[in-house]
């Protein structure tokens, strides 16, 4: 590129998406005196989803501002808890987020998943026509314009993956309240109604059940009840929401 030259700064929890050499601080950039800030950044390697406040020269401008000669760029990480206007909060999570899909579903977080790979451009259009945060370590699918919102997801550990989400979001939590299977609502059941979907030895250990509306999946407190009990009360006591 042959254009303005600019210096810009990225915040340093997006250092991770840029080259090493623009990770230190304030760097020169040569423009090409056309393209708005907005694409500036992301070819850089930032996905827009994970881009906050811009500041040029200290004043905050829009992703459509064209960077001039001389122009100092700050690019502050999204704010937290993140505000996402215009829906209900929920999500959608790609194929390599199973695990995560569960555990806010066991939070009683709306988490759509697809268990099937469906592709990009399906995901894309999913996440917009039904106004679900897109959640993905998939930078390349982040970049997709038909999504409706989306977000980035730093680890690939489960338990600091949870942290990330609730943490950025704060969505309203209902432990016990979904079906982590199919993500549909749970209500209570009476043991002999859902007796026939239970193994000999389960109904004759356990009387409390719950059932999903949408799958009739049967749930009761087995053998890894105490596991997602420590998840459930972990989040809870963190980041808010009804006991247990």
């Amino acid at each position: 590129m042959n254009g303005p030259e600019i210096t810009l700064e990225v915040a340093p929890e997006l250092r991770l998406f840029v080259p090493h050499d623009r990770r230190g601080g304030p760097t020169p950039l040569v423009t090409d005196g056309s393209s708005t800030l907005g694409h500036v950044i992301e070819s850089l390697g930032v996905p827009l989803t994970e881009a906050g406040t811009l500041l040029v020269n200290g004043a905050p401008v829009a992703r459509s501002h064209v960077p001039g000669p001389g122009e100092h760029v700050d690019v502050r990480a999204v704010e937290r808890p993140q505000r996402v206007p215009g829906a209900p909060l929920r999500f959608l999570l790609d194929v390599h987020l199973g695990t995560l899909a569960r555990r806010l579903r066991l939070l009683g977080v709306d988490a759509a998943y697809e268990s099937e790979d469906i592709g990009d451009p399906a995901l894309a259009a999913l996440s917009a026509r039904e106004r679900r945060v897109l959640l993905s370590r998939d930078r390349g699918l982040l970049r997709r314009r038909e999504i409706w919102a989306g977000a980035y997801v730093y680890s690939d550990r489960p338990t600091e993956q949870l942290r990330d989400v609730l943490g950025r979001f704060a969505p309203a939590l209902d432990p016990w309240s979904r079906c982590t299977a199919c993500n549909g609502t749970l209500t209570g059941a009476a043991k002999d109604s859902v007796s026939g979907l239970l193994e000999h030895g389960t109904q004759e250990a356990y009387d409390v059940f719950a059932q999903c509306t949408e799958c009739s999946r049967v749930y009761w407190r087995g053998a890894h009840h105490g596991h997602l009990e420590t998840i459930v009360s972990d989040a809870v006591r963190e980041f808010g929401g009804p006991p247990a």
